[in-house]
């Protein structure tokens, strides 16, 4: 046990938790070879029938599945025109035992993915790819079909556009490729059916997820939600008018996150006169301060081309993590309507939550998790710590020879910006191709101008224009060309030296030093990083890459201190020394360490609540497909019940106490996620105030959340045999409108940020950096002892002395200088 323990500790000290060992999977892979000879005289017709004969119900064992990877890659070859390379069946067989497979960009995930797929459905499960995005599902699914087709595998997709008739029958297909939004969205809507028939997912089985970092990791913290139209809401023109006026500094403050603003009492003041001298936190007040609280919110914190673009009349957010438009994405509680008055766009329909559910929660209800990224290694102890699955790591088919220089960091933004920009240039003239990956769409933006008064020629893809995506990205390796994008997480396009076909002076692409890759700022996880890093240097072709940091980006900012920190920067703004450097390092590092707590809050939050809807979908399954609904209502109002089976047939009545009983079980799940909300919302408030000192917020969550759950199922049959005793149930059916329980009149499906005031993590760096500002900037909260268990494990753990040490050196010596001493001193004068 101790053993266990330090090992785990050493792993996340070097942050390379340990993968599994490929050895048996490269014996079978030998095997594979020798046994491709025998199934290449084989006809089309034959080898489908041959897979066709292996088909079971139990798994493929070990000589059908070394049998059906011949044939596989022999079906590849011929459909395709790509043998797989020993790497590919390798990480086939990987997936095939439920492992995350790490293969480097242009290594052939999507066939492995495919082999695994069909490895699947010929041992008797039915297999959903997960996919990212729309484009890649239908891609895959057509790119990857001729080959299923040849193996005798039924395949399918579908996308935000599929009807539900379309979903339907593309799930009943043995493979489909979905993206995660569009599986979660109708595993919701398909709870709150009121007839088996409208149902269109089927069972979970096998989820094979592309990208799974991405999707297992980041997205994992975004609640899908179903809701349904209860109103419009509409801010008040004279609120978004005065929120304008009000000044930074004086009328509001934001805190040292940038997550929260709130009016000062000088704010507050001239709020209260300008709307006619009214008291706000009276409380037939209380909706209009709720207005201007969310009004400043979208004019302060929200950022047009950062977090949102307006396009065709609409706001639509920004998807972070990939640098694209979110579709399905909306601000809850108002913030919505307030960027939208912001912004002077119509105002879109609000709605009450009708259900909701994780990532995280949808992918653990499969029997089977297995997937495919580039950089799975990084988080490798949170995949087996939320999913329990370990990594296997495909080394690549060719040596990787890309040169990844050194980080070079500026003191500031713009001296960042100017190296960046003559960096450009100086290798653009060389004719070498350059993809330059930015933050956001106003970055990018920004960098386009900048290019452009340098007389350089590029391409910007960004949320703007992501309908280009595939053939902007697929040219960025053609010689003197320059690309600009956001994210490249989860574009699922090659960069082939010399363009797509590889025709554009592919050997010139290559003798220049292959694509070079150029970050104008380290992201807040390293596995961002390497992932933009990893476009350079596909199946071994030459490549490069460089980033660019100061100490004004964002992430160091956020995440780190620089009060003790006595940069020398040299005539240019760069900062070469070690102390600067590891600052940088060690801000990644903790942002890295604040995303991962997020997860662990967002799940902790859910875990009960994916708990309670279980049971409640238990009984709602019994009622849906059983006569549970007739037998309770028989029984609580049996005068009523006798009198209408004998008036209109036992059948019809059914049919009224079945969707009776739905509407109320959904009914009172509405209510409790709304109070489970409003819960999240003041234990955290709580939490912030120091009202919690010996329970943490969690537990606290729990305890009423139980207790509000106890009763709901039995409440809920009370209401529906109160409703069935009054409701309009006649020889025609059962008049829902007329009854007092009408289903929505419109439902919609978006996703949410989750837990808006950040982690106990976040809160507590918040105060650290306080802690050794000048006082004149801010006064040092004081760090409870209990507060430290909402720290990050490996901070958890060590002593006062020995967390110390584990902070940057410049927090440990962070002395102030003379002029801040000075500046102390006056402001205690003043």
């Amino acid at each position: 046990m101790a053993l266990t323990k330090i090992t785990s500790r050493f792993r996340r000290l070097l942050q390379r938790p340990g993968s599994i060992d490929l050895g048996p999977y490269e014996r079978l892979t030998q095997l594979v070879a020798e046994a491709e000879e025998s199934v290449q005289g084989l006809s089309d017709d034959e080898l489908t029938e041959v897979v066709t004969e292996m088909r079971t119900t139990g798994g493929l064992d070990e000589d059908n599945l070394i049998e059906f990877l011949a044939l596989a890659r022999e079906a590849g070859k011929r459909a395709i025109g790509e043998r797989a390379f020993d790497g590919q069946i390798v990480g086939a067989l990987a997936l095939l035992r439920g492992r995350i497979v790490e293969m480097a960009t242009g290594e052939g995930k999507t066939l492995a993915g495919a082999f695994a797929a069909a490895g699947y459905a010929i041992g008797g499960r039915r297999v959903q790819v997960m996919a990212v995005n729309d484009y890649l599902a239908q891609r895959d699914a057509e790119w990857m079909g001729p080959i299923y087709a040849l193996l005798g595998v039924t395949v399918s997709h579908i996308g935000q556009a599929s009807t539900p008739e379309e979903r339907r029958a593309a799930y009943q297909a043995e493979v489909c490729y979905a993206p995660v939004t569009e599986l979660g969205f109708d595993v919701l809507r398909d709870r709150l059916v009121t007839d088996v028939a409208e149902r269109v997912t089927v069972k979970p089985d096998v989820a094979l997820v592309d990208e799974a970092d991405s999707v297992l990791i980041d997205e994992a913290r975004v609640p899908l939600v179903l809701a349904g139209a209860t109103r419009t809401e509409e801010l008040d023109d004279d609120v978004v008018a005065l929120v304008r006026t009000l000044r930074a500094g004086v009328d509001y403050e934001i805190d040292g996150d940038g997550r929260t603003v709130a009016l000062t009492d000088k704010g507050t003041d001239t709020v209260e006169k300008h709307l006619g001298d009214i008291n706000l936190y009276e409380d037939e007040n209380l909706d209009r301060l709720t207005q201007i609280n969310v009004a400043l919110h979208a004019e302060v914190l929200l950022r047009k081309d950062v977090d949102y673009l307006v396009r065709d009349g609409k706001v639509s957010l920004i998807n972070n993590s990939r640098g694209r438009i979110a579709k399905l994405q909306r601000w809850p509680d108002g913030l919505q309507a307030a960027v939208e008055a912001k912004e002077a766009v119509p105002i879109s329909d609000s709605g009450e939550v009708l259900d909701s559910i994780t990532v995280q929660a949808l992918v653990s209800s499969y029997p089977t998790l297995c997937g495919m990224t580039g950089t799975a290694v990084v988080v490798g102890e949170q995949l087996q710590e939320f999913y329990n699955v370990e990594v296997a790591v495909v080394p690549p088919n060719k040596p990787n020879i890309r040169i990844d220089e050194a980080d070079r960091l500026y003191l500031t933004v713009e001296q960042k910006n100017v190296a960046l920009v003559e960096h450009i240039k100086e290798i653009h003239e060389t004719g070498r191709p350059i993809l330059i990956g930015t933050h956001s769409v106003e970055e990018s933006e920004q960098l386009s101008e900048r290019l452009e008064a340098a007389e350089v020629p590029h391409v910007v893809l960004n949320a703007k224009n992501d309908a280009e995506e595939a053939a902007i990205v697929a040219e960025a390796g053609v010689p003197e060309t320059v690309t600009v994008s956001t994210q490249m997480a989860g574009r699922g396009t090659d960069i082939r030296l010399g363009g797509r076909d590889g025709s554009h002076d592919r050997e010139r692409a290559a003798d220049l030093g292959g694509l070079y890759v150029i970050g104008t700022g380290l992201h807040a996880s390293q596995r961002l990083d390497d992932q933009l890093r990893g476009r350079a240097g596909r199946q071994g072709d030459p490549g490069g890459s460089l980033f660019f940091a100061s100490l004004g980006d964002e992430l160091v900012t956020r995440y780190s201190v620089t009060s003790g920190l006595r940069p020398s920067p040299d005539e240019t703004g760069r900062l070469t020394d070690r102390k600067a450097i590891a600052m940088l390092e060690h801000s990644q590092r903790v942002a890295d360490g604040a995303n991962a707590e997020l997860h662990r809050t967002t799940w902790s939050y859910h875990r009960l609540t994916g708990q309670q809807r279980a049971i409640l979908l238990d009984t709602r399954e019994k009622v849906l497909t059983e006569d549970l609904a007739a037998e309770e209502l028989a029984e609580r109002a049996k005068e009523r019940y006798d009198e209408l089976v004998e008036e209109i047939g036992e059948d019809k009545v059914k049919d009224a106490a079945r969707r009776i009983a739905l509407h109320h079980l959904d009914r009172k799940w509405t209510d409790h996620l709304a109070y489970l909300a409003d819960l999240r919302e003041g234990i955290h408030l709580r939490s912030l105030a120091g009202g919690i000192v010996h329970m943490k917020p969690i537990d606290e969550f729990n305890k009423s959340a139980i207790a509000s759950f106890d009763p709901l199922i039995a409440d809920a049959w009370n209401d529906a045999a109160e409703t069935f005793k009054e409701a309009e149930i006649t020889a025609d059916g059962f008049d829902e409108e007329a009854s007092g329980v009408p289903r929505p009149t419109a439902t919609w499906t978006y996703l949410v940020n989750d837990n808006p005031f950040g982690t106990e993590a976040d809160r507590i760096l918040g105060r650290l950096r306080n802690a050794i500002k000048p006082s004149a900037a801010a006064e040092s909260e004081e760090i409870l002892p209990e507060e430290f268990d909402e720290l990050p494990e490996e901070l958890r753990d060590l002593e006062d002395d020995e967390l110390s040490d584990e902070l940057p050196e410049e927090l440990r010596e962070a002395d102030l200088d003379e002029d801040t001493s000075e500046a102390k001193k006056a402001d205690e004068k003043d």
